[in-house]
């Protein structure tokens, strides 16, 4: 089968499409076909080598750590029953390689996929979905009147970060790039602001800090009122021991998302209760990964970026 691998650090062009072995449904495993992967910006600093130094899974290492598809096969232990199933999941923790033609993947990792949306849209949900919703409903308490500032509101996480606010009954502020306020405010924001002309010293006070962004956060830190939570999701993979020193202080609260059957059940419900929606940036074949990489470190994109492997016609080997 084809996936995405790269077996050296550096810039988009060390991705590569190439063959490789089939996946086995082992024991407790389903083997899915991919439909679609979501691409993540952390796989930015990763793949550039940012921070080898947290993540020890040897080179050659695949890309995308959630996906929709469909069950092709069952391992012992797993009803049988499950195949064709159109599902969505992810990999076990800090796993990658979901970018690919198929991937098992233990089964109380995969679950049905939401039935109102279709399985490319819904590949930009499962890690940013379940994070958003560990956060907003987890870590800190959100209700009618709270006010909740969402930094990085027209990314990935923050598009569903700003829904899920406003479903809640928070007031949400948000920042986001100018030409991506109108997006935020139909999804629910109050107050869209551009980040780059808004001073944080001049915001709040809020009961509640997201930050997606994870530079600076200690002047947002300064806008939480007493008793306030800043939630850091992010990190400066050029700071990185600045970065997660920060994390440390007083009021700020930092979790890794690592989902499993009970988390990806809620985040379908949220879907079909119509609390949350995708927001897709663009569908681009399996095999323009290292131009959907670049796309994300020019910024401006909105939602998040898909790739989709029955779209790739990319001869083994040639640059992705």
């Amino acid at each position: 089968m084809r996936a995405i691998r790269y077996d050296r650090y550096g810039p988009p062009e060390v991705l590569r499409s190439v063959h490789v072995p089939e996946p086995v449904a082992e024991r407790g495993q389903v083997v899915v076909r991919v439909r679609a992967a979501g691409v993540h910006p952390v796989e930015l600093h990763v793949r550039a080598g940012k921070l080898r130094r947290v993540l020890r899974e040897p080179l050659p290492r695949g890309l995308g750590g959630d996906f929709t598809g469909v069950i092709e096969a069952v391992g012992d232990g797993v009803d049988p029953g499950r195949a064709g199933e159109e599902v969505w999941g992810v990999l076990p923790h800090l796993r990658v390689g979901s970018t690919a033609e198929r991937v098992a993947v233990p089964a109380h990792l995969v679950t049905p996929a939401p039935t109102t949306i279709g399985l490319t849209e819904a590949a930009a949900l499962p890690a940013a979905g379940t994070t958003v919703l560990r956060a907003l409903t987890e870590k800190v308490t959100i209700g009618a009147g709270t006010a909740l500032l969402v930094r990085g509101a027209a990314g990935g996480v923050g598009v569903l970060a700003v829904q899920l606010g406003r479903a809640l009954g928070a007031h949400v502020t948000a920042l986001a790039r100018a030409e991506h306020l109108g997006l935020v405010t139909a999804l629910g924001a109050d107050l869209a602001l551009d980040y780059r002309t808004t001073e944080p010293a001049g915001l709040g006070p809020f009961d509640v800090v997201l930050d997606l962004v994870g530079s600076g956060i200690g002047a947002y830190r300064r806008s939480l009122k007493p008793g306030g939570r800043l939630i850091a999701l992010a990190l400066d993979p050029d700071r990185l021991v600045r970065s997660v020193v920060s994390t440390l202080r007083p009021g700020i609260v930092t979790f890794t998302n690592d989902p499993g059957t009970a988390e990806l059940d809620a985040l379908a419900r949220a879907v079909d209760d119509g609390l949350l929606r995708p927001v897709v940036a663009d569908v681009l074949p399996m095999a323009a990964a290292s131009r959907a990489h670049h796309r994300l470190a020019q910024g401006g994109v909105a939602g998040r970026i898909v790739l989709d492997p029955r779209a790739d016609l990319t001869p083994p080997g040639a640059e992705a």
